[in-house]
């Protein structure tokens, strides 16, 4: 408890939970995308619930990790060397969850392009359809986004309890934007594309950072930020000529 106390009272330490939340929220909107373009494809009544779940998880998680940190930490240990690089468990994971979401977001590209070929949509099988089988995609890559969250918690700060209240505010930020997020996802057909070509651009860098090829999140954020600002001028002017039409009240 003391040392709970005197950590409130260092201004570094303020800095650095301000700091870690932010990242561990934008880190967190990846998921969330993913968890929003899956859960949409579950009947209604299990929308909710698979969101809850799947974010649910998410913290559980990312905790778990968390009482794992020395762990973690050796995560980043070459296992074995290929290509002049050495891969840790770390990379590995990253460029199984990179190439997931690349298949995922390429399979759901092609339906949302031509929705007629049934046989290449993934998730209308029956098997894919069920609540048990959305759970463990969105498991499969929750794994992936904690791994990363926490690996970039334990390099931000030492300290376990900011660490903790970082990525628990995170898991609230996801939690409370689930539904508004997915709904709008759901109401506006072009965002799904758009939102799909994020999965698409995320996997890639995942793949690229598990090969040891560095790619600046910011360059990431601030493409994404760019093309939703250009999706979002779209939408107001698709509303503007409804509206004037008399389509849209």
């Amino acid at each position: 408890m003391q040392d709970l106390l005197l950590l409130a009272q260092d201004p570094a330490a303020w800095v650095a939970l301000v700091t870690l939340v932010v990242m561990e929220v934008v880190l967190g909107i990846d998921n969330l995308i993913f968890i929003s373009i899956l859960t949409n494809k579950l009947p209604v009544e299990h929308r909710e619930k698979a969101r809850r779940v799947g974010i649910g998880l998410a913290l559980v998680m990312r905790l778990a990790l968390l009482g794992t940190v020395a762990w973690i930490v050796k995560l980043t240990t070459p296992v074995f060397e290929a290509f002049g690089h050495g891969f840790s468990w770390k990379d590995m994971i990253l460029i199984a969850g990179g190439l997931f979401l690349v298949w995922k977001a390429t399979k759901e590209i092609h339906h949302n392009v031509d929705p007629a070929d049934h046989g290449e949509d993934f998730i209308a099988s029956s098997a894919i359809n069920s609540f048990g089988a959305a759970i463990a995609q969105i498991l499969l890559l929750d794994l992936v986004f904690s791994v990363d969250s926490i690996i970039t918690a334990v390099g931000m700060t030492p300290h376990l309890p900011i660490m903790v209240i970082a990525v628990i505010a995170a898991v609230t930020v996801m939690l409370v934007a689930a539904n508004p997020l997915a709904n709008f996802i759901e109401k506006n057909p072009t965002i799904v594309m758009l939102a799909l070509a994020f999965l698409l651009m995320i996997g890639t860098t995942l793949i690229a950072e598990g090969m040891g090829l560095h790619v600046p999140k910011g360059y990431i954020y601030a493409a994404m930020a760019f093309s939703a600002g250009v999706e979002i001028l779209n939408m107001v002017a698709r509303n503007a000529r409804l509206r004037k039409a008399g389509k849209l009240d």
